[in-house]
C-alpha cells in the first residue's frame, strides 16, 4: 500500500513540473491574520522559439497579447516575415526552408525591434540586441559544437594606464594549454566590428568551436586567441561626456595593442614573444584596425588578415602614406589575407586594397566569398585563416 502511494505521489508531481505553468504559493504578506491565504505567482505558459523543423523550415513566436502588428526581421529573409497573432495573443510564423548556418534576427512589435525573450543566444552589441538562429545541416560544420578536445575562454580584465580605465579582453586557450605548462603558444589578436564588443567573435563568430574543431583535424596550430574590445569611445565618454570620436583613426587602438594588451597577454598566458608568432585579424572597423597595426607593424605582426576592412579607394593614397609601414617592411609579411563579401559595401575598398598592393609588389591572398557584410562570412574567413597561421 505504502509502495503505491509512493509511486501515486510521483507522477503527480512530473505532472506538476511538466504543466504548461506552474504556480508558486509564497509566504503571507506581512501582518497578513493567522490563516489567511497566501498569494500566489504563476508563470505564464512557454513559448517555444525558435523551433527548428526536420524539413529545414523555422517556426517563430512572441507572446504580445496587446501588439497590433508583429513581423520577424532576419538575415536569412529577403524582407520581413507578418507574423499571425492567436485567441491567447501569441504571434507566431514559419518560415520557408533556411540555409544551414547561424543567423542574427529579431521581432519588430510596432515598429519597435526587440530580441526573442524565448532565446538565450544573445547577439553581443553595442546598440541593438538580436537573437541567434542556429540551424544545423546533415553534418557538423567547423563552426558546430563536436566531440574534440576544447580549448577554454576566459573573461580577463587589465589596467589601462594610457586610458586609465579598466578593460575587458576574452582569451581562448586551446587543448592541452592547462595540461603541458612547459609550451608556448603562438598568438592572433582578433577584434570585432563597429559596434560590437569583446563577446561578440566568441558568441556569434564561435571562434573557440572553429579553432577547436580545426585543431583536432590538425588542420591549425594550437594558438592562443586574444578578443580586445576594441572601442574605448563609450567607457571614455563616460567618464567625460565631451569626448570626441573619431572611429576612423587606428591610432588609439594600437597604441593601446601595442603599450597595453600584448604586454598583459605575454605577461600572463604563455604566449610567444616575437613576430612570427603573432598574428591579428579583423572584421570591418576591425579590419581597418588590424590593417593600422599590422600594416603599421609589420616588425610585430607577421601575419595580418582584415576582413571586409572599413577602408575606402579614396583614401588608400593616404593610408600608405601617414599610417602604414614604407613598402619594403611590407613585403617581409608572411601572410598579407583580405577576405570580402561580394554583396559587401565595402567590397570596393578591398579590391582597391589588393589593387594597391599589386602594385607596389607586396605579396597578398584574397577570398571574395557571396554575401555581404555578415558574421556568416566573418565565420567563414576565420575557418579559412586559422590554417594558413604560423606554419
Amino acid at each position: 500500500m505504502k509502495k503505491n502511494r509512493f509511486y501515486t505521489l510521483i507522477a503527480l508531481s512530473v505532472v506538476a513540473l511538466t504543466a504548461t505553468a506552474q504556480t508558486f504559493v509564497t509566504a503571507p504578506p506581512a501582518g497578513a491574520a493567522p490563516g489567511a491565504a497566501r498569494p500566489s505567482f504563476r508563470f505564464p505558459a512557454r513559448v517555444i522559439s525558435p523551433e527548428v523543423h526536420d524539413n529545414g523550415t523555422v517556426t517563430f513566436r512572441f507572446s504580445a497579447p496587446q501588439a497590433t502588428k508583429v513581423e520577424l526581421s532576419g538575415q536569412f529573409l529577403k524582407k520581413n516575415l507578418p507574423m499571425t497573432k492567436d485567441e491567447n495573443g501569441l504571434w507566431s510564423v514559419t518560415t520557408g526552408k533556411v540555409k544551414p548556418d547561424i543567423y542574427p534576427y529579431n521581432f519588430v512589435v510596432d515598429g519597435i525591434t526587440v530580441a526573442d525573450p524565448n532565446n538565450v543566444d544573445i547577439f553581443p552589441n553595442e546598440r541593438f540586441k538580436g537573437s541567434l538562429l542556429d540551424v544545423k545541416g546533415k553534418t557538423p560544420s567547423v563552426q558546430d559544437l563536436q566531440d574534440v578536445p576544447h580549448g577554454k575562454v576566459t573573461y580577463a580584465f587589465y589596467h589601462s594606464k594610457s586610458l586609465d580605465l579598466e578593460r575587458p579582453l576574452l582569451i581562448y586557450t586551446p587543448p592541452g594549454y592547462t595540461e603541458d605548462t612547459q609550451k608556448s603558444y603562438p598568438v592572433l589578436y582578433l577584434i570585432h566590428g563597429m559596434t560590437d564588443t569583446q563577446e561578440t567573435w566568441y558568441k556569434v563568430g564561435r571562434m573557440n568551436y572553429i579553432l577547436d574543431n580545426l585543431i583536432a583535424q590538425g588542420e591549425a596550430e594550437p594558438m592562443i586567441v586574444v578578443m580586445p574590445y576594441a572601442n574605448a569611445y563609450p567607457a571614455l565618454m563616460k567618464k567625460n561626456p565631451g569626448t570626441q570620436m573619431n572611429l576612423m583613426s587606428t591610432d588609439m587602438f594600437t597604441n593601446e595593442l601595442l603599450k597595453e594588451i600584448i604586454p598583459y597577454t605575454e605577461a600572463n598566458y604563455r604566449a610567444k614573444a616575437d613576430r612570427d608568432s603573432r598574428a591579428i585579424a579583423g572584421f570591418s572597423l576591425g579590419g581597418r584596425q588590424t590593417l593600422g597595426a599590422g600594416l603599421g607593424h609589420p616588425d610585430v605582426f607577421a601575419y595580418v588578415c582584415p576582413m571586409a576592412p572599413a577602408v575606402f579607394p579614396q583614401g588608400l593614397d593616404q593610408d600608405f602614406k601617414e599610417t602604414y609601414a614604407p613598402i619594403d617592411q611590407l613585403r617581409t609579411l608572411k601572410l598579407l589575407w583580405i577576405g570580402c563579401g561580394k554583396d559587401d559595401s565595402l567590397y570596393a575598398g578591398s579590391k582597391a586594397l589588393a589593387k594597391k598592393l599589386g602594385s607596389l609588389k607586396v605579396k597578398y591572398e584574397t577570398l571574395y566569398s557571396p554575401g555581404g557584410h555578415t558574421w556568416m562570412n566573418c565565420r567563414l574567413f576565420l575557418a579559412t585563416i586559422a590554417p594558413k597561421l604560423f606554419k
